[in-house]
């Protein structure tokens, strides 16, 4: 690193355990192992849930174990995958994570036994089972969303079996695909010299279109030599999950994905069918950005090109990660004291990994270790505006992680769909605030076609990744798919959730391939929580104005919910809204229209 930089650019991880390749950290682990064997026991012989004293107190304790238990877990393995992304090609570390995905089926046995013991109990002897003891009561929520997930749990002996199964099974297919492209290189051309570089230093970010549509074809063939192993691993991952589906007798595969969710079916319709109505306007910014890129239409590596009006004006050079780390900092200070004192102890007290390096994962990530009460953000910083935006949707997460370090551990998990709003709420108040800082009409285009850019990723790029999913889905049901008929599915939502507005030589059959999100053996349909995320934030950003100074409070109170309630409640509860209609979701979609608007007013001078 350069002694010129203020920041670091590598994170701290030796503060948090000991190194993965210690025997300290062997005993550690082993340590874990015999707890969690130990209550795994235990919760064999949980009594029945009444208001029993006895029955009571056993309860209470081991709820207490529980907490700890599943922190440390989060711990171990936020600590392994941070040194895995970092060295995807250290082999010690990917077999670690093989061996804690080994113990999960243990974990599945303690939960398992805690959800059926719920199935069968209404709600009043529920509520007089934690009314019982302060323990339980502090933890209230937990008993009640247990009690609804029992329902996604097979017959005991079957559930423990799919647990186990699942390790060589639909764990194993996502750790293959994070070894393949953990070791991906894509050649690509630079100062007249082929060098190999990670798919997360290939961008289509360059000013010269030459470049663009070079990586882009460059990754595109480096991606298409896996594509066969990675339909081979899309397939069994999504049929594993569709058989488990099939015993429980559910009928839709969208359930389980909005049960994680703590998400009702008519809010998912409701975000996307008024997205659906309203996300027309954005062809409005494709054609402006065409005319200003000199094209007729856009292909796929032209949506995140840079302006060249910009390109020749105030905004040319590149953006240091310092300079990033300071705006961040001072724009989170404008909203809350709090926010912005915690961002700046992240940065300093390296929290974050940002190093554009070779042998790193692709992608970003922000990952907690709950018994530190500390997180870590991993990223790639490219020197543009987009990595600060990065930078700022990561940090969003990060205190979101801190504003539940002191609630009991069992209720300092959330869903992703609310994780997503605390992550977009940060990168809108830095949008807003660059926004407002730009004293030129090209600087205001800059920082417009960067939010309408993620416009177009939350309403365009993740609904294509929804509807794919969804319809890979059910032909699945069939039988296995080819990685063609993958690129065709692909193709034709691309094409549905962009509005066919691309250049029709410029779409990305192949995306299903690059994309890690598709192979998240944990979590499926691990796309529409961003949309919902990304059209909270707005929302609520917008009412921040209005709100005064009370707002970061009542903002931090959501914050709070997002561990207690279910995500509708969690709203209605906070800020009033019924997420169940359209009412909220078109006040978010009225400013991303105004943004449209705004972007083409000011670009008509330059087309």
């Amino acid at each position: 690193m350069s002694t010129a930089s203020k920041y670091e650019l590598t994170w701290e991880l030796d503060s948090l355990l000991p190194h993965p390749e210690s025997d300290a950290f062997a005993e550690h682990l082993d340590q874990f192992r015999a707890d969690l064997n130990t209550l795994a026991e235990a919760s064999e012989q949980l009594p029945a849930i009444d208001a029993e004293p006895t029955h009571v107190k056993a309860w209470a304790g081991f709820v207490d174990q529980l907490g700890n238990l599943l922190a440390r877990e989060e711990d171990l393995h936020a600590f392994v995958g941070c040194h895995a992304a970092a060295d995807a090609e250290k082999q010690h570390f990917q077999r670690l994570e093989g061996v804690l995905s080994s113990l999960s089926p243990k974990r599945s046995q303690i939960l398992t036994n805690v959800e059926l013991a719920l199935k069968s109990v209404d709600a009043g002897e529920l509520e007089a089972f934690i009314k019982a003891d302060p323990r339980l009561e502090q933890v209230a929520f937990y008993f009640e969303e247990s009690r609804e997930n029992a329902r996604f749990r097979l017959p005991k002996d079957q559930e423990l079996l799919s647990a186990e199964l699942a390790v060589d099974g639909i764990h194993a297919w996502g750790r293959l695909y994070d070894r393949l492209s953990g070791s991906l290189r894509i050649e690509v051309m630079e100062k007249g010299e082929l060098v190999k570089k990670s798919p997360g230093q290939v961008q289509f970010d360059s000013k010269e279109r030459s470049v663009r549509q070079n990586n882009f074809y460059a990754a595109s063939k480096a991606w298409d030599t896996i594509a066969d192993t990675c339909a081979d691993a899309l397939n069994h991952i999504s049929g594993f999950r569709l058989t488990r589906y099939r015993r429980l007798g559910l009928q839709d595969h969208l359930d389980a994905p909005l049960r994680l969710n703590r998400m009702q079916r008519e809010t998912l319709e409701a975000m996307w069918g008024t997205a659906t109505e309203r996300k027309g306007c954005l062809k409005k910014y494709f054609d402006t950005k065409a005319r200003l890129l000199g094209l007729e239409k856009l292909t796929w590596y032209d949506l995140q090109a840079p302006l060249p009006i910009v390109s020749r004006g105030t905004e040319s050079g590149e953006l240091s990660y310092d300079a990033a780390c300071d705006l961040v900092i001072h724009t989170f200070e404008e909203f809350s004291d709090e926010l912005g004192d915690f961002a700046r102890m992240a940065i300093e007290n390296r929290w974050i990994e940002v190093e554009n390096r070779a042998g790193k994962r692709q992608g970003g990530f922000c990952t907690g270790m709950p018994t530190k009460k500390q997180s870590r953000i991993f990223m790639t910083f490219t020197n543009t505006p987009d990595s600060m935006s990065t930078l700022a949707h990561e940090l969003g997460h990060a205190y979101h992680s801190w504003v539940l370090r002191d609630e009991p551990l069992l209720l300092q998990e959330y869903p992703m769909n609310l994780a997503e709003t605390a992550s977009t709420f940060a990168e809108a108040v830095l949008g807003d605030r660059r926004l407002a800082d730009a004293e030129s009409a090209e600087s205001k285009l800059a920082i417009l076609d960067n939010m309408l850019s993620d416009s177009v990723a939350f309403l365009m790029n993740i609904h294509a990744r929804f509807l794919f999913e969804d319809r890979f889905h059910i032909e699945r049901r069939e039988g296995e798919l080819s990685s063609n008929r993958l690129s065709e599915l692909m193709l034709a939502a691309q094409k549905d959730a962009y509005l066919d507005a691309l250049d029709p030589d410029g779409w990305y059959p192949g995306f299903w391939i690059s994309k890690l999100h598709f192979y998240i053996s944990g979590w499926p349909f691990y796309n529409f929580p961003y949309t919902f995320g990304y059209l909270l934030s707005q929302g609520l950003y917008a009412l921040a104005s209005d709100a005064g100074p009370d707002f970061p409070q009542q903002y931090r109170d959501l914050l709070i919910a997002t561990g207690n309630r279910e995500t509708e409640e969690a709203v209605s509860s906070t800020f009033g809204y019924d997420l169940r209609q359209p009412d909220f979701w078109n006040r978010s979609l009225d400013i991303v229209e105004s943004r449209v608007n705004e972007f083409v007013r000011l670009a008509e001078p330059f087309v």
